[in-house]
Formats: C-alpha cells, sequence, structure tokens
C-alpha cells in the first residue's frame, strides 16, 4: 500500500458518556476538530491501553473526577469533521466521585451536568450519535 506523505491513517478516539442524577457531563471544546461544540471527556487510546483504562485515563486527566460501571456504548466509523477520520469507540460511565473542573484549559471550558432532556448546542459529532445509540439502543455506526 502506498501513503501519502502524512500517512493518512484513522486515530482511535474514546468517548466517555458520563451520567449522574439522569444528567451527563459536557464542555465547550477548544482548540481542536469540533471547536466550540459540547462534548464529553474522552481522547486518543493509548498503546497497550484497554479502552476502560483510556476512558478513566482521559475521564481523570480533563475532569479530576472519579467514574464507575464504565461499559461499551457504540462503535463508528467518523469522517465528519475535514482532514479527520476516527474509529470512535462510545462508553458509557457512571460519576462515583468528585467535581468536574477545567484540568486542560487548552481544550475545554467549563464542565457543567446537563440534563438528557435539555442539552446544550451545538453537540460534536461523536456525542450525537453517543445519544442517537442511547435513544435507539444502535450499537453499529459506519458514515
Amino acid at each position: 500500500m502506498k501513503r501519502g506523505k502524512k500517512d493518512h491513517i484513522p486515530k482511535v478516539g474514546i468517548g466517555i458518556m458520563i451520567l449522574k442524577d439522569k444528567k451527563v457531563l459536557l464542555a465547550k471544546r477548544k482548540g481542536s476538530h469540533g471547536e466550540g461544540e459540547f462534548a464529553f471527556p474522552g481522547g486518543h487510546l493509548e498503546f497497550g491501553e484497554s479502552f476502560e483504562q483510556c476512558a478513566r485515563r482521559e475521564t481523570k486527566e480533563e475532569t479530576g473526577i472519579e467514574i464507575d460501571n464504565v461499559r461499551f456504548q457504540f462503535l463508528a466509523n467518523v469522517k465528519k469533521y475535514v482532514g479527520k477520520h476516527y474509529v470512535h469507540v462510545g462508553l458509557l460511565a457512571d460519576w462515583k466521585s468528585g467535581e468536574a473542573k477545567v484540568l486542560e484549559p487548552d481544550y475545554s471550558e467549563s464542565w457543567n451536568w446537563y440534563s438528557l432532556n435539555n442539552l446544550p448546542s451545538p453537540i460534536f459529532e461523536m456525542c450525537k450519535l453517543s445519544f442517537e445509540s442511547l435513544k435507539t439502543k444502535k450499537i453499529y455506526f459506519d458514515s
């Protein structure tokens, strides 16, 4: 296989929908694709890491909170953002402890808990898929 100078290879991203009292944790993204859109904690899967390890690490690094009951929600092939291609693993988790704080201010604004019936806008594409999966139980998206 011949590759271009940038070696366009899909990346693996993990997004964690964290639930607490029928609310979900979201922050406005900064400094990356989807800037200005509301998203869950998440990030890139590191070499040798399990999906659950990634979810716990990214949540702790970004928000400082602890999560529990990490579980699979859906898998998606996402190419919506120009120049980006992700295999996205959507996970669900329950809040365990701590108050969400902005620990990576270059990447997100304030973390807040939002009712599932009153979400902010606009929503990051991967999170739209999470909400659709939660509603419809669909676990596979290939776009």
